[in-house]
């Protein structure tokens, strides 16, 4: 039952805990992709043609036989238009010379992927896009057997490049030894050897990832694959695992893969942290453990996002870019899973009660070291910690009634351009603690206090800043006091108070100095 709705604006409302998915749980596929995997005619845009016809004229000047393979295939199947094009080519041999001289020619940038396997990448502007092109040797003496070699099924599948001009309808050209294409229309990922996790271990990881993006279900056997090679994850490269991670992110129905990649104790690979996590109690205001809470955190804050769907100012937020390709809504997750990290160390047990005191402060410094451990950018590990430390602020500022200007002006200050992740994933943390006494009336006042702050933050963001009344050259001239830590910390009080509107002239200022250094 929804305890709380703010209309205009918001469309917050309380959420039950859903039972939990099965392994094969079907997810709705995206919108973005075609409900019909079939069609009549399969074949390339005239765009995806004018990209690739340089590449097919270079191999007839080479008479060479090259493949597209894998991702491009499997979005044409699909009807899957990405906004930067990316191709894989396969070749039997040669592919490094080939990329090397094909860059020359057509002025691109050039990189070699992997010198002992014969991999090259070629990237290249064109009108606006960033189009990249993979080469590869063969991985065995034949192409059928390269795609034996090959992570799934559904990436399994070949096309020679001529067939691009040459036929009208593609349907008939693919080369899929293994059903790749059926698999698809049945929404299925599937191994396509019993070695394939052996061979790259990440490629369970990248299992769920495909399911995520795509809406496909993983198979049984594949699933079980994956539990019994888990193990081998932990000698995956942590870039490479943060990658496959954050795809799953920056998907909308995270938490189920989540969920299906802990019950295969995958994630414990990844994250060794949270097995002491596991079965801690956490007192009368919540219902569920500590780990439990944590995946229930990752599932209301989705759910929070479909509320706020039409929110467009909530959405620029998320959209935003953090580091490379990685977006803030996709990072907020991340500080959902690890909001609560620093429990099990601070936990205690004090006249029968259950504590965690302190635990956002031990959760600020391993979310570092986590955060670090994936390779991640200095922004987001300062982004990470910040949500981390400061998600309990919003609950203590409902917990007053109705917080004063100050304490208000000093969250946003302290959370900075985190403010709105923090106040996302307190709403989301107190929608999933359903414990006896937590009340219907705490989480609306809770959820009341919230929206009002981030609507508060939004208001005063469009606002024209107010120019400083005083400085630090004018203060020590006033009170002839040298350079020191207190002309700073007098500069903040004046900016608070002229913030929260209690301070409005020069003079006002010279007296909130004043009344500051006798204190």
């Amino acid at each position: 039952m929804s305890v709380f709705s703010l209309k205009d604006l918001f469309c917050g409302s309380c959420h039950g805990v859903a039972s939990s998915p099965n392994l094969a749980r079907s997810i709705p596929v995206p919108p973005a992709i075609n409900d019909s995997l079939e069609s009549d005619i399969m074949k390339f845009s005239l765009k995806d043609k004018k990209i690739l016809k340089p590449v097919y004229r270079f191999t007839k000047a080479k008479k060479v036989r090259l493949y597209l393979v894998g991702g491009i295939l499997r979005d044409l199947i699909m009807g899957r238009v990405k906004e930067n094009p990316d191709f894989d080519f396969a070749m039997k041999r040669g592919a490094i010379n080939f990329g090397r001289n094909l860059a020359r020619q057509i002025k691109a940038g050039f990189v070699v992927l992997d010198k002992e396997h014969g991999a090259c990448r070629i990237v290249k502007r064109i009108n606006d896009k960033t189009c990249t092109f993979d080469f590869t040797d063969f991985r065995a003496q034949t192409l059928e057997k390269d795609l034996l070699l090959r992570d799934f099924t559904i990436d399994a599948i070949a096309l020679e490049l001529e067939k691009v001009f040459l036929s009208v309808d593609l349907s008939d050209q693919l080369i899929d030894p293994h059903n790749g294409r059926q698999d698809l229309n049945s929404k299925v990922i599937r191994i396509v050897s019993k070695n394939s996790f052996r061979d790259d271990p990440l490629r369970i990881l990248r299992a769920f990832s495909l399911a995520s993006i795509f809406g496909l279900n993983i198979d049984k056997q594949t699933l079980k694959s994956a539990r019994i090679e888990r193990q081998k994850l932990s000698k995956v490269s942590s870039e490479r695992i943060r990658d496959e991670l954050f795809k799953i992110f920056a998907t909308k129905n995270a938490f189920d893969f989540f969920g299906q990649l802990d019950r295969l104790r995958i994630l414990e690979i990844i994250f060794p942290e949270i097995k002491k996590m596991r079965g801690i109690g956490q007192g009368p205001y919540h219902h569920l453990d500590a780990w439990q809470h944590t995946l229930e955190t990752m599932k209301q804050f989705e759910e929070l996002l479909r509320d706020l769907r039409n929110n467009k100012e909530i959405q620029a937020y998320l959209e935003e870019v953090i580091s490379a390709d990685r977006k803030r809504g996709a990072l907020i997750k991340l500080a959902a899973f690890l909001h609560d990290i620093g429990k099990p160390k601070t936990l205690r047990h004090e006249k029968g009660r259950t504590t965690f005191h302190g635990h956002e402060r031990v959760g600020k410094n391993m979310t570092e070291e986590i955060a670090r451990r994936l390779r991640l950018s200095n922004e987001e590990v300062n982004a990470l910690q910040r949500v981390v430390l400061w998600h309990l602020r919003p609950g203590y500022l409902a917990d007053t009634g109705k917080p004063s200007a100050r304490a208000k002006f000093r969250f946003l200050r302290d959370a900075g351009s985190e403010a709105i992740s923090t106040l996302l994933i307190s709403i989301a943390d107190q929608r999933a603690t359903k414990g006896p006494l937590t009340t219907n009336a705490s989480r609306a006042q809770h959820e009341k206090v919230v929206f009002g702050i981030i609507r508060e933050y939004y208001r005063k963001k469009k606002e024209k800043k107010m120019p400083r009344l005083i400085n630090g050259d004018e203060l020590i001239k006033r009170f002839k006091l040298g350079p020191s830590p207190l002309i700073g910390k007098m500069l903040a009080e004046i900016e608070e108070l002229q913030a929260i509107g209690r301070i409005k002239t020069k003079k006002e200022a010279y007296d909130a100095a004043a009344k500051f250094i006798k204190k």
